[in-house]
């Protein structure tokens, strides 16, 4: 997943029009992807903290959490964080800033 994002991320600044929008829709979906993954991982990994220590957690890595999350919510928001900091999600990133840029999105004009 990591190395098909990436290479799209490397193809992207060469395409125009629908074709990189093809490709924002590919690496999109492979972000989405590993993102379910790693929450399955972290949910896992996890598994044992009291909802305290998750609340910790996440603000301590920068994401407030306020007493109407649960334990759920606060698991995601940690493997958000690490997710955002994968090689994979980085590159996904950069290609999206960089065709909006360009006038490209994955969010239709109405």
């Amino acid at each position: 997943m990591t190395q098909r994002i990436l290479d799209l991320a490397a193809a992207a600044p060469a395409a125009h029009g629908k074709d990189l929008v093809l490709l924002l829709h590919e690496a999109n979906e492979l972000y989405q992807q590993g993102l379910r993954d790693l929450h399955q991982e972290v949910s896992e990994r996890l598994a044992g903290l009291a909802i305290a220590d998750l609340m910790f957690a996440a603000e301590t890595a920068g994401m407030p959490c306020d007493a109407s999350q649960d334990r759920d919510d606060v698991i995601l928001l940690l493997a958000l964080v690490e997710w955002e900091m994968t090689p994979a999600a980085l590159a996904y990133v950069e290609m999206a800033e960089s065709a909006a840029r360009r006038g490209v999105c994955l969010i239709p004009d109405e």
